[in-house]
């Protein structure tokens, strides 16, 4: 009856610290993938705001069809979810957003682009 009892045992120890890993392993992917979707949020605001400034006339403080003289407001160049810079061009802005996860390929934090033109969007994933 000893040997079954530690075999048991054993076998208990085994199973619940493979149920740790895994538990922790999909903590590590839901949060990484929440933080993805949240930084590609913030872009999607950049980019409205963006062509709001693109289709406002430069009399009033836009860009008069032109993307050039866009910046990302002071408050939302960092957030909790990450951190955000723009290029703006004459009719392109470049977004890219830092996530402060780490992404799906090895350390690096999780990184999106997007392609903002004056009558669209374009996400790209990059880790």
């Amino acid at each position: 009856m000893g040997q079954q009892q530690l075999l048991l045992i054993v076998l208990g120890v085994i199973i619940v610290g493979i149920a740790v890993v895994v538990g922790i392993n999909v903590f590590t992917a839901s949060s990484t993938q929440a933080n993805r979707d949240a930084v590609i949020a913030d872009l999607t605001n950049l980019a409205s705001m963006a062509q709001q400034y693109y289709r406002k006339p430069a009399a009033l403080g836009g860009g008069g069809n032109t993307f050039t003289g866009w910046v990302i407001p002071t408050q939302l160049a960092a957030t909790g979810n990450g951190d955000y810079t723009a290029v703006p061009g004459a009719q392109l802005v470049t977004l890219t957003g830092i996530g402060k996860e780490t992404g799906d390929i090895g350390p690096a934090k999780v990184n999106v682009t997007m392609s903002v033109w004056p009558d669209s969007i374009k996400a790209n994933v990059v880790n």
